[in-house]
């Protein structure tokens, strides 16, 4: 896991992302069951935290819920999605989650598919 912290530059816990989107705490677990958010546990406190990039002006990054939708149903946790969205791609160049920001949504969704065979 310490890996993972250190390839996503920023976190929020849930009670800072239920203040960034002006929501209940409840509807912030409720959105990561919905997939429309993903968490891990990280830190010494083991505190369940989302990647502060997954949020945009008060809101949840447009693309990032189908994506974690298409990863998930090919068998990819929650560690290897937020894993696969940080790490740097040649290709594309960059990360996934910067081609999403971008609003890069088709390109990533399809190598999303490709991943998962």
């Amino acid at each position: 896991m310490n890996e993972l912290q250190q390839l996503v530059p920023a976190w929020l816990n849930l009670p800072e992302v239920a203040q960034a989107l002006d929501l209940p705490i409840t509807r912030v677990h409720s959105l990561i069951t919905e997939r429309a958010l993903v968490s891990v546990r990280i830190g010494e406190r083991n505190i369940r935290s989302v990647p502060e990039e997954f949020l945009v002006d008060g809101a949840i990054l447009d693309s990032l819920k189908g994506t974690v939708v298409v990863l998930a149903d090919s068998g990819y946790g929650d560690e290897d999605i937020i894993r696969w969205l940080y790490t740097e791609d040649e290709s594309l160049p960059g990360r996934p989650i910067d081609a999403l920001r971008e609003g890069r949504k088709t390109e990533i969704r399809r190598r999303a598919q490709a991943a998962a065979w």
